[in-house]
């Protein structure tokens, strides 16, 4: 069986696989004015750690979605152990189950790169409020490389692109976001290596091929420390 980059992500149920992990997470927010009143939207939510972190934090209303049937699973059980009413639901992000300007912030970590970004972005300002914030941690090509180790890149993780910065901030203003502000976040090997994360919810079986996946991801990680950076853009 050929498991994709992802499948790995969700049959190890890594929580906070994103860079920075939780507390980047706890970072970003709290430079928001988040209460009981907030709508919150987290695409791409995995296990559900942030989306958690989110409605114990603040009591806000939360809403998750994810595309992979096993990180919903997970979720699921995460949300109902700890008896909260988080709305999750199974879909995608280029077509979100969500009405129109419906939430006050959406926050995505590390998920937009492994969409069309050219339908995603759009879809995520069409369910934001009128002054709603897209949060989003994603991965940026730093450098020119050449194109053998950009399609090595782009096949091993199945990115429908890999964007530059400055692609990026293109992308979301073509979506109709007026002010886009970018942080360079600077991940250590340590905390971009889903190996050390400390959030997991495991599957009963742990294929050879996911540890396969694990290594070859780390090998990517350090073979293109200079050339893959991270951003915290923000989107209003």
């Amino acid at each position: 069986m050929n498991y994709t980059y992802l499948d790995c992500l969700a049959l190890f149920g890594v929580g906070g696989a994103h860079p920075g992990g939780l507390q980047l997470t706890k970072e970003i927010v709290s430079e928001e004015k988040i209460n009981e009143q907030t709508a919150l939207l987290e695409i791409g939510c995995g296990t559900g750690q942030t989306a958690a972190y989110l409605a114990q934090q603040f009591g806000s209303t939360v809403s998750a979605v994810d595309s992979n049937n096993i990180m919903v699973d997970k979720a699921r059980q995460r949300f109902s152990s700890l008896d909260l009413p988080i709305d999750i639901k199974l879909g995608d992000t280029e077509n979100l189950p969500f009405p129109d300007a419906n939430f006050d912030i959406v926050l995505s970590e590390s998920v937009l790169a492994f969409t069309n970004v050219f339908s995603t972005i759009p879809e995520l300002k069409r369910v934001l409020k009128p002054n709603g914030i897209l949060l989003a941690v994603e991965t940026v090509l730093e450098q020119p490389i050449p194109n053998a180790e950009r399609d090595n890149i782009v096949d091993f993780y199945r990115f429908p692109q890999l964007l530059t910065e400055d692609e990026w901030l293109a992308a979301f203003k073509k979506a109709g976001f007026q002010r886009i502000d970018s942080t360079k976040y600077q991940a250590s090997l340590e905390q971009i290596d889903e190996q050390h994360a400390s959030d997991f919810s495991l599957s009963e079986y742990i294929d050879d091929e996911l540890l396969e996946i694990l290594e070859t991801h780390e090998e990517i990680t350090k073979q293109n420390i200079d050339k893959l950076g991270f951003r915290v853009f923000r989107c209003s």
